[in-house]
């Protein structure tokens, strides 16, 4: 059994507004919050690395829950849009943390990789004790790195997100998650070192907003309940037309999903934990109800996971 114990994230104080990205795209502000749902973005400073925003988060999760960083058995932190290579930036992260002897694990996956590590986190956390997850993502950098594409460039933004799982106590007990991956898919959303960040959006959103349901539906078919029973729903904040696409599917108020894509865009693998942060501090979790988290990204991978408040 393991529990999520408590949140916490981070963003960039560069504030980048439609209009600024429409002047520079030649396009109108409308038409972007009209596309995604987006109204402004964050941007990292030049020098602020994905390192530097996933020890904000974590430090930031860190004190809500009270943890003392010793006490820690493990690190995972997710990541689509490392600096580098190698070494990935959960050891740099770690041991600017002080965790000291920690292992700490990288996830390159983009998007669905803070669903895939919170799955993987409390299965691990039975064995090695609290484990710490975090997400970070330095969008701008892959966004500025080449010509712009109207397409893309509109939709992401830069944050870090952190999640404490916890084997013994916390918020919400983690019930149960289902996880899916298809390599077939691979070319449709991709990004290449030294190249342009290539999406098939048609591709991806038709896939998403198929595959996403379907794992919602499952997770919670496995725990003999209704989308209508589901208290708040936590997604990647990938595109707003997407999210209220998948809650129609659902059929559930689109009020139960939690957004803020309008003000941070698409922080990838981030912006699920971004969003459970300050859904948390809002709302936070009721005892016994159901709430789920939801991803989908490059891969592809997607999932769902269920979570009962404690």
């Amino acid at each position: 059994m393991a529990f999520l114990r408590a949140f916490g994230s981070y963003v960039p104080e560069r504030v980048v507004a439609n209009a600024e990205l429409a002047e520079r795209l030649g396009c109108d502000p409308g038409w972007i919050l009209n596309v995604s749902g987006i109204a402004e973005r964050r941007f990292a400073a030049p020098g602020e690395s994905i390192v530097d925003m996933g020890v904000q988060a974590a430090s930031d999760c860190l004190d809500r829950a009270g943890q003392d960083r010793a006490g820690l058995g493990c690190l995972i932190l997710s990541s689509g849009s490392s600096e580098r290579r190698f070494p990935g930036p959960a050891a740099e992260t770690a041991a600017r943390l002080g965790l000291a002897g920690v292992p700490a694990l990288d996830l390159p996956m983009a998007s669905a990789g803070s669903l895939f590590a919170l799955a993987m986190a409390a299965q691990l956390s039975e064995s090695c004790g609290p484990v710490l997850v975090v997400a970070s993502e330095k969008m701008s950098a892959v966004i500025e790195g080449a010509p712009l594409d109207r397409n893309t460039a509109i939709l992401f933004g830069d944050g870090a997100g952190a999640c404490l799982v916890d084997p013994s106590a916390g918020a919400a007990r983690v019930e149960r998650w289902r996880l899916h991956s298809d390599g077939a898919f691979a070319d449709n959303l991709r990004l290449e070192f030294g190249q342009a960040l290539h999406m098939d959006g048609r591709t991806v959103i038709l896939q998403a907003s198929r595959k996403l349901p379907a794992a919602i539906q499952e997770v919670l078919q496995d725990a003999s309940l209704a989308p209508a029973a589901v208290g708040a729903f936590l997604m990647h904040q990938a595109n707003q037309n997407l999210i209220d696409k998948i809650a129609r599917t659902l059929e559930v108020a689109p009020e139960k999903f939690f957004s803020n894509i309008s003000r941070y865009g698409n922080t990838s693998s981030a912006s699920m934990l971004i969003a459970a942060a300050e859904w948390s501090a809002q709302h936070g979790f009721r005892k016994g109800e159901a709430v789920i988290f939801g991803g989908f990204g490059a891969g592809f991978h997607w999932g769902s996971l269920l979570a009962i408040g404690s």
